[in-house]
């Protein structure tokens, strides 16, 4: 019996909403954020509830089907919409439900960073998530996640204090520190590799309703200077500060000056998420230096700074990512970036430090299994363009541009960055947690049945 045939006949049992290609859902459907991917899979099983997944989980590992597993649908690698067979679809399963006297969210796995955010803000709260609303909470969380939040209060996953999971034999069931603690421990870091997450319970932080926000955009010449000050200001920053260095070309928008616009900046990008006035404190270093062409520091609500990035990520180009760990910003590792950044390929491509250190740092690397607590900086090169015909241009740059840093890095991968064709770096991202990953993998999913993701394969 063809595929087709198949899922025909399982929608007619599924009681969530099943999407075909004749139906004018369809092309929306199956698009990701990455317009680099276009796939076509035989049909979108799009789930209302838990017993939807269970049903639907319990479908393809039946029927030997390919399938993929896909929330938000912000996926740099394309892994979460697959050719020819099921996706798995959360993003109907959005519910946010905040306590605000237990400072707890419990989160469906279809959820957004926008979703959320918003929730937990209307009662003054927020725990560490992306830094851009439409990334779906589901991948970001069982990745690692991390934003403004990260140093004050660890990453997206070190909040989570238990999941709902559907398992490869079908079971919906619970995992937390007392209970299923060995999947609890995989699925905070190991991403969908142990099954479909379709709820969270996090643990949330007063934060807000507004941060004080900072930026400074300058011109490219002072790069080298931006760099070397940056390096000196992160290394006695503290938790509640969080400031990336940005390479991005200029937005031909106001309020940048138009002899800037479609040029190469160097960029602070800064948050204060604790007291105004030692915020205000803290920033004036970055406020004082350098001779940017704008800046400004301001009071800006916790909900809009998290949008901030959306029009700079446009849903529908063209990604392609590298990404590495830094223990320092090295006068060689400037160098480089000065080379690869001063001509950048794409109109949307961007290169940034990410400051790790904080709270990250203090919880032991074994606590979870994201591993790289130890790390410094996490750097990311991210290609984006429109044309299908610069695929290769952008693509190749970033590769080279990866390649001639590589000298300058101490290892490893964040999982939530690695491009479609990185499989021989998964042992990378997870290093000396790899092989008690591999023990988990073999218990909860022996046969690989989660294996449209950065894969763990159980051997």
């Amino acid at each position: 019996m063809a595929i087709e045939e198949i899922i025909k006949k399982f929608s007619e049992v599924f009681e969530g909403e099943m999407i075909f290609p004749e139906n004018d859902r369809y092309d929306k459907a199956r698009k990701l954020w990455n317009g680099l991917y276009n796939k076509y899979p035989a049909a979108i099983a799009r789930c209302g509830k838990p017993s939807d997944v269970v049903a639907a989980v319990n479908f393809v590992r039946e029927n030997d089907l390919t399938f993929s597993v896909r929330g938000g649908g912000h996926d740099y690698a394309g892994n979460s919409v697959c050719d020819d067979g099921l996706v798995i679809d959360l993003s109907s399963m959005n519910k946010v439900e905040v306590d605000p006297n237990i400072k707890k969210a419990i989160v469906q796995g279809g959820a957004t960073v926008g979703e959320f955010d918003a929730a937990a803000q209307k009662h003054g709260l927020a725990t560490t998530t992306g830094t851009v609303s439409t990334i779906g909470i589901g991948g970001l969380a069982l990745g690692g996640g991390s934003g403004y939040l990260s140093r004050r209060f660890g990453m997206t996953l070190d909040n989570v204090v238990s999941v709902e999971i559907v398992t490869a034999d079908g079971r919906h069931i619970l995992a937390s520190a007392e209970e299923n603690s060995d999947l609890f421990w995989a699925v905070r870091g190991g991403g969908g590799n142990f099954g479909i997450v379709t709820s969270f319970k996090f643990r949330l932080h007063k934060v807000g309703r507004k941060v004080l926000s900072f930026q400074a955009y300058f011109p490219y010449e002072q790069s080298r200077e931006v760099l070397e000050f940056y390096r000196d200001f992160m290394a006695k920053a503290s938790d509640e500060l969080q400031c990336y260095a940005f390479f991005l070309n200029v937005p031909a928008v106001e309020p940048f000056p138009k002899e800037y616009h479609g040029k190469t900046t160097c960029a602070f990008i800064a948050c204060h998420t604790g007291d105004p006035e030692k915020g205000k404190e803290e920033l004036q270093p970055l406020h004082n230096f350098g001779d940017p062409f704008l800046k400004f520091i301001q009071p800006m609500e916790y909900t809009a700074l998290q949008k901030s990035f959306d029009a700079g990520v446009p849903k529908g180009l063209r990604w392609f990512t590298k990404a590495h760990y830094l223990s320092e910003i090295s006068d060689t590792a400037i160098d480089i970036l000065e080379e690869y950044t001063q001509q950048l390929p794409g109109a949307f491509t961007m290169t940034y430090l990410e400051p790790m250190g904080g709270m990250v740092k203090r919880i032991k690397s074994s606590a979870t299994a994201f591993p790289h607590r130890d790390k410094a900086y996490s750097l990311h090169i991210l290609p984006g363009w429109g044309e299908a015909e610069k695929d290769k241009e952008n693509i190749d740059w970033a590769e080279e541009f990866h390649r001639t840093l590589q000298k300058e890095t101490v290892g490893g991968v964040y999982v939530n960055l690695m491009s479609h064709d990185e499989e021989e770096r998964v042992t990378a991202a997870y290093v000396q947690n790899y092989d008690r990953l591999v023990e988990i993998k073999k218990k909860w999913d022996p046969d690989n049945l989660f294996r449209s993701n950065h894969n763990i394969d159980p051997g």
